[in-house]
């Protein structure tokens, strides 16, 4: 049987929380220094922060001026995945090991969303691994996945499970307008989503949800849990992804749509959510953006992003090059759905004299609603 270590903390910042998550990953690189197979942290964060994943825009997602108005922290994490209220009702997962060659994204997210589920079994919860990166109890999503593996082959596992939720101040700090329809926002995310509290029918928090996802991890995985603290490596690493990582204004606000007259379009797929962002000048397009809530950022997007750019703005041309490059690809997405997406944002753009901004098309990580793209000052919240 292998050990694990185990580090588990509470009050973690959009910050530092995030920080110390890719700094464990330090020993699990090409050198792979660890003298345990893995480490598992289970923390709590204060209340509250917004974190968006990797692959989404951040002011499609989150409200900063209702975040900055309660005082909630925003930050992105590396992994992917959408966008998420983190505090003391929700456990952050957070596990580092050495990237195995011979599994793939989905079945390393399935492998440990295993030892959860097991965890959640412990506790009277029937839930199991569905869809791209969610672990659900009768098709509501309980719990949310994601994976980052940095350029030295180290692993970050991400999950995000909801002991409890406040549901009003998530509408309030994400933006979810499909979900804020007349006065049923609140019943219409509870259709959607679950608790550990809600499923047991008692008030647990965060940090109650630990010692069950030790004792589902220890039984699936074969695996020993010893408790251990940071490092110095980890320590100084840590501080210095916060400074020049998490803490940076470039690194929250992320990717974002050029500034020239663009318009979003947003479809469902195989992929989950998918939002395009289509810039134009004149009859050309200046430039394309797919964001979206990505396990991981398919290569052959970025591709397609870039042979793009510059293309005619016509559904033709567009649909040829989307087709070319996905030719041969396993990504599971129809090339016909996504250059449509791509030339209904190009379509908006067209349409419109001046610039816009990025404007929210769906929901987030627990209520993925699709809703038409508009503009920013019909849906100011």
């Amino acid at each position: 049987m292998s050990f694990w270590r185990l580090i588990t903390d509470d009050g973690a910042g959009p910050a530092d929380g995030l920080a110390v998550d890719e700094a464990l990953m330090v020993h699990y690189g090409r050198d792979h220094t660890a003298a345990s197979e893995a480490v598992m942290r289970l923390y709590t964060y204060r209340p509250h922060v917004a974190l968006v994943g990797r692959y989404q825009v951040l002011d499609a997602e989150v409200n900063r001026a209702a975040c900055q108005e309660r005082g909630v922290g925003v930050g992105r994490r590396p992994t992917g995945g959408g966008a998420i209220i983190m505090g003391p009702g929700q456990l952050g997962v957070a596990v580092c090991t050495r990237a195995p060659a011979d599994l793939g994204p989905r079945q390393l997210l399935r492998q440990y969303a295993g030892g959860i589920v097991a965890g959640l079994a412990r506790l009277g919860v029937r839930a199991s691994f569905r869809g791209k990166n969610d672990i659900e109890v009768a098709g509501r999503k309980l719990a949310g996945l994601g994976l980052y593996v940095d350029d030295r082959g180290a692993l970050l596992f991400h999950a995000s499970v909801l002991a409890d939720l406040d549901v009003e101040l998530m509408l309030q700090l994400l933006h979810i307008p499909g979900a804020k329809l007349e006065d049923k926002g609140v019943a219409r995310v509870h259709e959607r989503i679950t608790t550990v509290s809600a499923e047991t029918d008692r008030t647990l928090d965060g940090a109650a949800l630990r010692a069950a996802v030790c004792d589902g991890f220890s039984a699936q995985l074969g695996i020993t849990l010893r408790d251990s603290e940071l490092d110095d490596a980890e320590r100084d690493r840590a501080a210095e992804l916060e400074r020049e990582r998490y803490a940076a204004p470039a690194w929250i606000a992320g990717r974002v749509p050029a500034g020239d007259s663009h318009g979003t379009a947003v479809v469902k797929t195989g992929l989950g959510l998918i939002r395009a962002y289509a810039g134009v000048q004149d009859s050309s397009l200046s430039s394309v953006m797919l964001a979206g809530d990505f396990s991981v950022m398919p290569e052959e997007l970025t591709r397609i992003e870039a042979a793009l750019r510059w293309s005619r703005a016509d559904p033709e041309r567009i649909t040829a090059i989307v087709a070319g490059e996905l030719a041969g690809s396993s990504v599971d997405i129809d090339p016909g759905v996504l250059a449509g997406v791509v030339w209904a944002a190009a379509e908006r753009a067209l349409e419109r004299t001046g610039g816009a901004v990025p404007v929210r098309t769906a929901g987030s990580c627990y209520f993925p609603a699709v809703v038409a793209a508009t503009d920013a000052s019909e849906v100011s919240q």
